[in-house]
């Protein structure tokens, strides 16, 4: 059973127990009802508590049956909240650690309410793209009043108990325990109390109005609307919530909330925003590393170079309170890459973002060396330096000689194969790949590179140290390029074909843009420096002789415009700014080169240009999967959605196809091989993807 029945005295007990976070299955919905059928059939029992047990009260829907018939079978959770409202007997929700969503709309519907200190209390559902779908549109506004409930349905965002003591007139709960641990004893206090206490005080019986009405949610679907953008749900909540102030009745704006909850499921934003949820979790979970693998201890770090990216990455483990030593060759480079430390977070203290004495913490954690044989006592050593396998080699080796047995080497490569990096120590088991992303101490990706021989208990160890600062992990196998960059190469492949075909940077960067990308390619190329992909370039025309590149890019690099730090690139930026300035130099270039080529410039539609650097990224995908350097599709979109400014409402490039129809994708793949000036030999499907249309499958069903 999900749910346990007990007695204590004339006070019966309901205790969800369905871990990890107490999921309204239905298996718990049934037992739920059946325990509040069996304390209203004992005479015995005079009230009844309903808590949860373990680490939450109720974290909600049950994810494992999302999109399944199980989570709309009887009794659902519409069903399970009446009949705590028709409990002929008091019912008492006892909630702690976490009550969100449908469970805190399950407490709605109990007729009294205790909470613990720091549970955490939300309605999350807008994350989702989704209206909280079981009256908490309709009840959260009744006990919290309509401001602080509309700020919390429209954010999600969780707001501990005592927080939500302290508004106004609240009836969300009756009381707060004097502590966690003396909850369930107040409860059963409480429930005594009331236990002869009629009428039974229901939450739909509550007023709900607002003193300026149509006006106040004028307002306020102004402001959600300038920052909602390309999602309807948090609107859709604002539009609920007016109803619960407007309905002739309660049921009438259960019926709309639901309505909108049902319309809102199919909308392709919501679809994708439950695929993003799925997928974030499942990126966790390596097929062949149980959970309980044994994982080495990480009480300090070390990080080999205290440029921009050592300095990053170097913040992330400060920020989790973990000891880092700061290496560098000379005392002026690590002088430099610690005052750009300092001067990060005391940007942060300055925007109230960071506390001072938060911020001396973890500066008090980070110390500096210019030998390597400092780091002997490191857990986990980060190397950060130049992508060139010369200097890799150079550093493993003194790595190897003085790190202690059972340390994790760890590379920072963005491209380069790790087999080869590990075979420069004694221990390749010790060797992963941590791929941080710019400005590591921002961007939420984390590349796991696993070598042929990295240790189970290394990738299990990464993985955990990842969730600890806060990074979504993403294992990769070896190739060149990983996941994100072996695609993104091909991305930048076409965006240089379309230069030569006719468009202009700002033209392609528009289009990817309003497609809804954080950045185009050429603004991206500016922003990460120009002069890296010069010298990937460099190497694949001596590895890969017969792969065709526009030659725009070399040029670009030739005339010295790397980009944004030498105020020069694709676009010109005023000293002090990143404002991009479309650049006449730049475009008499690629004029020039379509000249000297024989070409004739054709116009070029916004739709060829995002279904070009989109579907390259879908076909090289395929190739990925087809490898196993990836374990699945959705590991992909994670990828794209926290690392490369895909449009997370888009739910990645995965799914984007699939909700194109992998045919269309295809048809539109073989229109682009005929293109004289494009790569046809790259747009024939790849094997995976033309198996999935020829099976009529998708990526994410395959």
């Amino acid at each position: 059973m999900t749910a346990r029945y007990e007695l204590h005295g004339p006070v019966a007990v309901i205790t969800l127990d369905n871990p990890p976070v107490n999921g309204l299955g239905h298996a718990t919905r049934l037992a739920i009802t059946q325990g509040l059928d069996r304390a209203n059939g004992d005479p015995a029992v005079r009230a009844i508590v309903l808590t949860g047990a373990g680490k939450a009260f109720s974290g909600g829907a049950d994810i494992r049956e999302f999109g399944k018939p199980a989570a709309l079978a009887e009794p659902n959770l519409l069903s399970v909240i009446l009949a705590c409202e028709y409990s002929a007997k008091p019912v008492v929700a006892a909630l702690h650690s976490v009550a969100m969503g449908g469970g805190l709309e399950l407490s709605l519907g109990c007729h009294y309410r205790i909470a613990a200190p720091a549970c955490k209390v939300a309605l999350p559902e807008v994350k989702l793209g989704l209206i909280p779908g079981a009256g908490g549109t309709q009840r959260l506004p009744r006990v919290l009043g309509i401001e602080a409930a509309l700020n919390m349905i429209v954010s999600g965002e969780p707001v501990a108990s005592e927080l939500l003591m302290q508004v106004p007139g609240q009836k969300l709960f009756n009381r707060l325990a004097s502590s966690a641990e003396q909850l369930m004893t107040e409860a059963l206090a409480l429930a005594q109390e009331v236990a002869d206490v009629r009428p039974l005080p229901l939450v739909r019986h509550l007023p709900c109005q607002h003193p300026q009405g149509q006006a106040y949610f004028q307002f306020a679907r102004n402001m959600v609307a300038a920052q909602a953008r390309n999602l309807p749900a948090p609107l859709k909540c604002v539009d609920a919530i007016e109803i619960a102030t407007t309905a002739a009745h309660f049921e009438e704006g259960m019926l709309r909330e639901r309505e909108m909850f049902i319309n809102l499921m199919w909308t392709p934003q919501s679809r994708a925003l439950r695929h993003l949820f799925a997928a974030e979790r499942a990126a966790s979970k390596v097929a062949d590393v149980p959970e309980d693998t044994p994982k080495r201890p990480i009480a300090s770090v070390a990080i080999i170079g205290a440029g921009t990216m050592g300095g990053g990455i170097a913040m992330n483990f400060l920020n989790a309170g973990i000891a880092v030593r700061l290496l560098e060759m000379k005392q002026e480079a690590l002088d430099r890459g610690l005052a750009t430390i300092r001067k990060n977070y005391e940007a942060q203290v300055s925007k109230g973002k960071l506390k001072a004495d938060k911020y001396q913490e973890r500066m008090a954690l980070l110390s500096s060396t210019l030998d390597y044989a400092d780091l002997a006592q490191a857990d986990l050593v980060i190397e950060a330096v130049f992508e060139d396998m010369g200097v890799k080699e150079q550093v493993f080796a003194q790595l190897d000689k003085v790190c202690k047995s059972g340390a994790i080497l760890a590379s920072n490569t963005s491209t380069l194969d790790l087999n080869r990096i590990a075979a420069f120590t004694r221990r390749p088991q010790d060797v992963i790949g941590t791929h941080f992303f710019s400005p590591a101490n921002v961007m939420k990706l984390l590349e796991v590179v696993r070598g042929q021989q990295t240790g189970k208990d290394v990738l299990a160890t990464v993985m955990a140290v990842a969730k600890k600062i806060k990074k979504t992990a993403v294992v990769s196998g070896v190739c060149d390029g990983f996941i994100g960059n072996r695609m993104i190469e091909q991305y930048a492949r076409q965006a240089g074909f379309l230069l030569d075909e006719g468009c202009t940077p700002a033209q392609v960067d528009r289009a990817v843009e309003k497609f809804g990308f954080a950045m185009g390619p050429f603004r991206m190329g500016d922003l990460a420096g120009n002069d890296i992909g010069w010298a990937i370039r460099k190497r694949r025309y001596v590895e890969h002789p017969g792969l065709r590149y526009s030659k725009t890019a070399d040029l670009l690099c030739e005339l010295g415009r790397f980009g944004q730090k030498t105020g020069a690139g694709w676009y010109d930026y005023a000293p002090g700014k990143r404002e991009p300035v479309p650049s006449a130099q730049v475009l008499q270039m690629i004029e020039q080169h379509r000249s000297a080529l024989g070409i004739k410039p054709r116009k070029i539609d916004d739709q060829e240009i995002v279904q070009r650097l989109v579907f390259s990224l879908v076909n090289e995908a395929a190739h990925i999967l087809q490898e196993g350097i990836a374990a699945r599709a959705s590991d992909i979109d994670m990828v794209y959605i926290t690392g490369y400014g895909f449009p997370f409402w888009r739910g990645g490039p995965m799914l984007y196809a699939d909700s194109l129809g992998l045919f269309n994708v295809v048809q539109a793949m073989k229109r682009f091989a005929t293109n004289p000036l494009d790569d046809a030999a790259f747009w024939q499907p790849a094997p995976l993807l033309a198996q999935l249309v020829a099976e009529g499958k998708t990526f994410n069903n395959a």
